[in-house]
C-alpha cells in the first residue's frame, strides 16, 4: 500500500511539471546570492605598490593564496581595515585575515538579525549580508585542527536562522558544536551556510537551482581551504544541502562525504556522482523525508535514495536518531558514526570502511 501511495504521489508530481501548474508552492521563490561578494568593486580599484588585486570574480583560490602570500603583514592588514567585506569573503585568503574582517563587517553591520554573529570570540570565516545572509563559522582551531569537518544544512537556513534555541541540531551551528564535541580538540568543525537554502516546500525545494549555485561556491570554498594549507575536510550534508554536495562531489577534494536525511544527491550512484570520496548515507526510522518520492523528472525532484542499497554508499546505522533533524543529537549512534567518520577512527564505533552498514 505504501509502495503504491508513493507511487501516485510520483505520477502527480511528474504529471504538475508537464502540466506547468504551480505545485509545491507552499515555498516562497528565492533569487540565489551569486558571483564575488559585496565592495569587489572598489576592491578592484585598489592596489598594493601599484600591484592591481586578484579579481574575485576570476581568481582562483590558489591565486589568491599566493597573492597574500607575497604581501607583508601590513599590507595584508591594511586589505582587511579597507575591504572588509572582499577580505572575508574571498577564498584562498588566510583565515585570520578572514575572522578579523568579518568581525569588522558584522560591527559595522546594523541589520539586528546578524547582532549574535558580531560578538566577541565567534570565528566567523565568511559573511555575506545579500539576500537573506550568508555564514560560515568555525568551532575549534582550523590552524591547528588534525581533523576538520563542514556541515552543509538544508531548507529554511539563512544567517538570521544559523544558530537558534530551538531545534538546535537542525542548525548548522548546533550541527557543527555537536560533532566537535563528540570528536574532541584535534578537530575543528565548520558550519557552511554559505548558499541560498529554500523556504518551505515550494518549488525550490524539489529543484536543483539553488542547489547548483550552492554547489559552486562550496567547491570554491572548499578549494580555499586546501589552497590555505588547511586539512581536507569531511563533508555532512543535511537535506536540501545533500543535493548541494551530490552536485559538487566531482570537484570536493575530500575523503568523506556523508549524507543525512537526504531527498536524494541528482544522481542515480555512487559512481555517478565522479568522486573518490568515501560516500555515506543517513536516514533514521521517523523521518519524513522518507515520505518524499525519489523521482526526477523534468528537473523535479533529486532521484535515487542514498540510502538504498543500490546507491552503493555506505549506511551510517541512525536507529537513535529520532526525527529530521535529530542525526546530531548528543548519545545516538549517528552522532558517534559521524565523529568516527570526521576522526578516521572507524574500528573505534565499530565502523567498516567496505560494504554498506545494515
Amino acid at each position: 500500500m505504501r509502495r503504491y501511495a508513493r507511487t501516485l504521489v510520483a505520477v502527480a508530481l511528474a504529471a504538475t511539471v508537464a502540466a506547468g501548474t504551480a505545485g509545491w508552492a507552499s515555498g516562497s521563490a528565492q533569487v540565489a546570492v551569486s558571483g564575488p561578494p559585496p565592495g569587489s568593486a572598489s576592491w578592484r580599484a585598489d592596489e598594493v605598490r601599484g600591484r592591481a588585486l586578484p579579481d574575485p570574480a576570476s581568481a582562483t583560490p590558489a591565486q589568491v593564496a599566493a597573492f597574500f602570500a607575497a604581501l607583508s603583514p601590513e599590507q595584508q592588514q591594511a586589505l582587511v581595515v579597507r575591504h572588509p567585506s572582499v577580505t572575508g569573503n574571498l577564498d584562498g585568503v588566510p583565515l585570520e585575515l578572514r575572522y578579523r574582517a568579518n568581525a569588522l563587517a558584522l560591527k559595522a553591520n546594523t541589520d539586528p538579525r546578524y547582532r549574535s554573529l558580531a560578538e566577541p570570540g565567534r570565528r566567523i570565516i565568511a559573511f555575506d549580508p545579500r539576500g537573506r545572509g550568508l555564514v560560515a563559522e568555525v568551532f575549534g582551531d582550523l590552524r591547528t585542527a588534525r581533523h576538520v569537518g563542514v556541515v552543509v544544512p538544508g531548507s529554511d537556513i539563512d544567517a538570521g536562522t544559523f544558530d537558534r534555541d530551538g531545534d538546535p541540531y537542525g542548525t548548522p551551528a548546533g550541527m557543527a558544536v555537536s560533532l566537535r564535541d563528540a570528536t574532541g580538540p584535534d578537530t575543528a568543525v565548520i558550519a557552511w551556510a554559505g548558499y541560498t537554502t529554500p523556504v518551505g516546500v515550494g518549488w525550490d525545494a524539489a529543484t536543483g537551482k539553488l542547489a547548483e549555485v550552492g554547489a559552486d561556491r562550496l567547491a570554491r570554498f572548499a578549494d580555499g581551504l586546501a589552497a590555505d594549507g588547511l586539512v581536507a575536510p569531511a563533508v555532512f550534508c543535511h537535506s536540501y544541502g545533500s543535493v548541494v554536495c551530490g552536485l559538487a562531489a566531482h570537484r570536493l577534494h575530500v575523503a568523506d562525504l556523508v549524507v543525512l536525511g537526504s531527498p536524494g544527491m541528482r544522481a542515480g550512484s555512487v559512481g555517478a556522482l565522479s568522486t573518490t570520496a568515501r560516500v555515506w548515507a543517513a536516514k533514521d526510522p521517523t523521518d519524513w523525508i522518507d515520505d518524499v518520492p525519489n523521482i526526477e523528472f523534468a528537473g523535479l525532484g533529486h532521484g535515487t535514495d542514498p540510502t538504498d542499497p543500490g546507491f552503493g554508499a555506505r549506511r551510517v546505522p541512525a536507529r537513535e536518531a529520532v526525527g529530521h533533524t535529530g542525526y546530531f543529537a548528543p548519545g545516538t549512534d549517528s552522532l558517534r558514526a559521524f565523529a568516527a567518520i570526521a576522526t578516521g577512527d572507524f574500528a573505534g564505533a565499530g565502523i567498516v570502511t567496505e560494504g554498506a552498514l545494515r
